[in-house]
């Protein structure tokens, strides 16, 4: 009996042996079954990772921004306009004979007026017709009423000499008014006039034809620009390179005459293919019609003969009219490239009074067909021509 326990002990022992035996292998198979397929996971992981994507360029950019330009014809100040804006002990206000344009002149962006007369101011003496010297107060008015620039190379330039010259532009540097035309000295001429406007840059000179027969100072050819095709071409090539657009002023043309002369459309259009932009012209002291000058690479220069008198003391024969020139200048860009665009001219004829108030001439009942006339005189060559809706203004 104990011989058989013994045996039996014998193998249940063998039989516990063998079991843990074989439980030892499968656990250690089963451990390595789960472990290969984790290695396996990290490579096909790896090999399944994708490239990183190529960076993509930046989004073209492209933008419309627009300048409205407005221009006004010659101050031309005589002695019954300064006398009606003196208000004793030497003092003047004109600011009242711009009330009545001032908001049109405000809602541009730029604009720009020809003052024919020098602002020497009282110290020198005012004095009229055919030497000319204003009071500094024509300047004060037509910043309050919303001037930013003002052409003064005109035949009137040298009236009064280099004193007025330069008192003229100490006043205008004063009350922080850009000039062109005329200037101080080599280094003022050299200094390019721009203004820029909603990203648009505008530069902007100014020549005359002569100066009533008075020679420029030997030695100062800076105190006035005469127009000189090789000149202004150079000028402007300059100017290119420094703006979007450039502004040419021009007194030029025949005193009275109401249709541009064939010298002035020389000139102009010498001017244009040169590279201006725009052009605004002045002398004859009437109305011209304004035109548009085709260039070869398909673009348009605006020219404005002959804005007529804005304020002067002339009467009658249409040289107490005057007006207001606007135009839309819009420039495209997308990515490096850009386009400027000429937009949309348009018109408003003004009427100086007895009172030398100036008044848009649609606002007068017993000037109607006199605004009609002008409405079709100014479209003769521009039939398309808009007009300034007065309306919005009052």
């Amino acid at each position: 009996m104990k011989k058989v326990t013994i045996i039996s002990l014998s193998i249940v022992s063998f039989i516990l042996f063998l079991m843990v035996f074989l439980s030892f292998g499968f656990f250690e198979n089963k451990s390595n079954t789960e472990a290969r397929p984790s290695t396996q996971t990290e490579t096909e992981t790896q090999e399944e990772t994708p490239e990183t994507p190529p960076v993509e360029p930046p989004p073209v950019i492209e933008k419309t921004t627009s300048v409205e330009l407005m221009a006004i014809g010659d101050i031309l100040v005589h002695d019954t306009v300064y006398n009606k804006a003196s208000v004793g002990n030497g003092q003047y206000d004109f600011r009242p004979m711009f009330e009545k344009v001032k908001p049109y002149l405000k809602t541009a962006d730029i604009t720009m007026a020809n003052q024919e007369t020098m602002i020497g101011g009282t110290e020198i003496g005012v004095s009229t017709y055919p030497s000319f010297n204003s009071p500094f107060e024509v300047g004060d008015a037509l910043k309050d009423a919303g001037v930013d620039i003002v052409t003064i190379a005109n035949n009137h330039t040298l009236d009064r000499g280099e004193k007025a010259i330069q008192n003229a532009l100490e006043h205008w540097e004063t009350i922080d008014m850009m000039y062109t035309g005329a200037y101080r000295s080599p280094e003022d001429k050299a200094r390019l006039r721009m203004i820029e406007k909603n990203e648009i840059v505008f530069s902007f000179l100014s020549y005359t034809y002569g100066t009533n027969g008075i020679p420029v100072p030997e030695g100062k050819p800076y105190l006035v620009n005469l127009i000189d095709l090789d000149i202004i071409k150079s000028d402007i090539e300059k100017a290119k390179s420094k703006s979007d657009v450039v502004v040419v002023s021009l007194h030029f043309g025949a005193e009275y005459i109401r249709i541009p002369n064939d010298e002035q459309k020389f000139v102009a259009n010498e001017v244009a293919m040169a590279g201006a932009d725009i052009i605004i012209g002045h002398h004859p002291h009437v109305l011209q019609p304004p035109a548009w000058i085709e260039q070869p690479d398909g673009s348009r220069t605006f020219v404005a003969y002959s804005l007529g008198n804005f304020l002067s003391g002339q009467r009658g024969d249409y040289k107490d009219i005057g007006g207001i020139v606007q135009i839309e200048i819009e420039k495209h860009v997308k990515g490096e490239n850009e386009k400027v665009t000429l937009k949309s001219p348009s018109f408003l004829p003004t009427w100086v009074d007895r009172n030398f108030t100036i008044q848009p001439l649609i606002n007068l009942p017993d000037k109607q067909n006199m605004y009609t006339e002008i409405k079709t005189h100014m479209r003769k060559m521009i039939p398309d021509l808009k007009y300034i809706d007065d309306k919005q203004q009052q």
